[in-house]
C-alpha cells in the first residue's frame, strides 16, 4: 500500500489533509493565489482542480491560441512567463512575446512543481470538490477531506466556459455542420464557406487564423451579435512610460466627455481603443488587446450579420433570435466561438467567514489581482482590513460596466498601493502592468505620463463613476 501523503493521516475510508487553505480551481487566479500566499506565509496549501494538470482552461484551449496580452503579465508573481523577451520577427516585433498555448501550459506545470517542493503544497488534479470539505477524485474515488479551520479558495467564481466544453447557444438541426474552434485544425477537407459564430477574442482569433491560412475573406461570414471595442496591444507593455500613458488617457477621456460614447471615441482618436467597423458603435466593452496587424485582416471581412443572437443552424440556413433567417452556402462550416468566455457574477467581498472568493481586484489583468489577494492574506490577519485593501471589481461587458471597472479597480490599486510593504512587493512583480521597478533610470517621457496621470485620475474617476451610473 501506498503511504499516505505528507501532512495527512489515512482513516478508513478517507483522508484528512493538514492545510490552512483548500484552494478550488488551478487555473491562473488559483495558481496566482497560491503561489504569493506560500511564498510570503508558513501557510500549507492544497490545491484541487478537476482537470489532470495546472493551467485551467488553456489544457482545453484551441491549438493556434496565444495570449493576447504580454507574457509577463501573466501567470504566477514568483516566476515571469517568457522572461520578457521581445519578437524579434513579423508584425510585432519590438513587443513583448504573447505566450501560446503549450507555453503556457509547460508554465503552470513548473509553477506547481516549485509549489510542491517547499514541502507544503499539495496538488490534487483530477479531482472534484464535492462540498462539504470534501474532495474526491474522479479516477480512483479517494477522498481527501480539510479540517474546519481551513479556509476555502473558491478560484472558479469568474471560471470561463470555452467552445470545446461548451454545447452551442444555439439549436443544430439535421444537416448542419457545426464544430467548435478547437476543430478548425482537423478538418481533412476545405469547405466552401464558413460561418464564425461569436463577438469576442476567440471569433477574432478565428477569423484571423483563417485568413492567414489563406481563406479569402469572401468565404467567410461573421455572425457579430455586438460589435467591441478593444484595446491597442501595442501600448499595453511592461514599460511605464507607454503603459501608464493608457489610464492616463482614459481619465484624460472621461474628464471631457459627457458619455461613455464619447469617452470611448476620443479613446479611439489617442489610439488606445480599437473596434472593427467605424461606422457602428459598439456596445461591448471586455477589452482585449488586439494589434493593428490584425485589425487590418479582420477589416476584410465584410460579410457581417448583426441580427443579435444566433437561435437555430441548419443546413443552408441561419435563424437568429428576432426571427430573421440568413441563407448561407449548403456546405458552410459553422464555427462555435460562441461560448461565455469572461463570467460576469454579482460582486461578493473576497473575504468571508472560512472562504476566500478570488475576483479582479485592479482593472483587468487578474492574475496581478489575484496574487496581491494572497499577498494581502499572508501579511494581513484582519479580514475587515484585507477586504479594505481589496475590494472586487468585475470584468467589463457593457460600457456602463467598463466604467464602473475602471472605478473600482483604480481605487483599490489606491488603497493596497498606499501599504508600503505592497507597494514595494508590488514593484518587484512583473504581473503588476502599472509597476516602476526598482532600479529604473526614468525618462522625460516617463515624468510627463505620469504628472498627466497624477493630474486627471482625479476628475477622471469622478465622470467615469457618473457615467457609470447613468447619471
Amino acid at each position: 500500500m501506498d503511504a499516505a501523503p505528507r501532512g495527512c493521516h489515512r482513516g478508513p475510508m478517507e483522508e484528512t489533509l493538514d492545510v490552512d487553505h483548500l484552494v478550488v480551481g488551478a487555473g491562473a487566479m488559483g495558481m496566482a493565489y497560491a503561489d504569493a500566499l506560500v511564498d510570503h506565509s508558513d501557510a500549507r496549501v492544497a490545491v484541487v482542480d478537476r482537470r489532470h494538470a495546472p493551467g485551467g482552461h488553456w489544457l482545453e484551449a484551441y491549438p493556434f491560441v496565444r495570449l493576447h496580452q504580454s507574457a509577463s503579465f501573466y501567470g504566477v508573481a514568483s516566476t515571469m512567463l517568457g522572461g520578457g523577451r521581445l519578437q524579434e520577427h513579423g508584425p510585432e516585433a519590438g513587443l513583448q512575446e504573447r505566450a501560446s498555448q503549450p507555453e503556457i501550459v509547460a508554465y503552470f506545470a513548473r509553477a506547481a512543481d516549485r509549489m510542491r517542493r517547499t514541502g507544503r503544497v499539495e496538488l490534487l488534479t483530477g479531482a472534484d470538490f464535492v462540498g462539504d470539505r470534501t474532495v474526491v477524485s474522479r479516477v480512483s474515488g479517494r477522498r481527501w477531506v480539510v479540517p474546519e479551520p481551513c479556509r476555502i479558495v473558491d478560484a472558479r467564481y469568474l471560471a470561463p466556459s470555452i467552445p470545446a466544453e461548451s454545447p452551442p447557444p444555439f439549436a443544430v438541426g439535421d444537416g448542419a455542420r457545426v464544430v467548435p474552434v478547437n476543430d478548425l485544425v482537423r478538418l481533412e477537407e476545405a469547405p466552401g464557406h464558413y460561418v464564425v459564430v461569436g463577438s469576442g477574442k476567440t471569433a477574432t482569433d478565428a477569423c484571423v487564423w483563417l485568413l492567414g491560412q489563406g481563406v479569402d475573406p469572401g468565404a467567410i461570414c461573421w455572425v457579430r451579435p455586438r460589435d467591441p471595442w478593444m484595446l491597442n496591444r501595442a501600448l499595453i507593455q511592461p514599460d511605464p512610460a507607454v503603459f501608464l500613458g493608457v489610464p492616463a488617457a482614459i481619465f484624460e477621456s472621461a474628464a471631457a466627455s459627457t458619455s461613455l460614447d464619447e469617452v470611448f471615441l476620443r479613446l479611439e482618436e489617442a489610439g488606445v481603443m480599437l473596434r472593427i467597423d467605424r461606422s457602428v458603435t459598439p456596445t461591448m466593452a471586455k477589452a482585449p488587446t488586439l494589434g493593428e496587424w490584425e485589425l487590418a485582416l479582420l477589416r476584410s471581412v465584410e460579410d457581417v450579420v448583426r441580427r443579435g443572437h444566433l437561435a437555430a443552424v441548419e443546413r443552408g440556413r441561419l435563424h437568429f433570435t428576432d426571427g430573421s433567417t440568413v441563407q448561407v452556402p449548403d456546405d458552410a462550416v459553422v464555427v462555435h466561438c460562441a461560448a461565455d468566455g469572461l463570467k460576469n457574477p454579482p460582486l461578493v467581498p473576497v473575504w468571508q467567514p472560512g472562504l476566500i472568493t478570488l475576483q479582479p481586484v485592479r482593472a483587468g489583468f487578474p492574475c496581478f489581482g489575484a496574487a496581491v489577494t494572497g499577498y494581502v492574506e499572508a501579511t494581513r490577519d484582519d479580514d475587515d482590513e484585507k477586504n479594505r485593501l481589496c475590494p472586487p471589481s468585475r470584468f467589463g461587458d457593457s460600457l456602463a460596466q467598463w466604467a464602473e471597472m475602471n472605478v473600482r479597480g483604480t481605487r483599490a490599486s489606491m488603497a493596497f498601493g498606499a501599504e508600503p510593504d505592497i507597494a514595494d512587493w508590488a514593484a518587484t512583480v512583473a504581473l503588476n502592468p502599472a509597476r516602476v521597478p526598482p532600479g529604473h533610470p526614468g525618462s522625460p517621457e516617463l515624468d510627463r505620463v505620469r504628472a498627466r496621470l497624477a493630474a486627471s485620475t482625479g476628475p477622471g474617476l469622478v465622470a467615469l463613476e457618473q457615467m457609470a451610473r447613468g447619471a
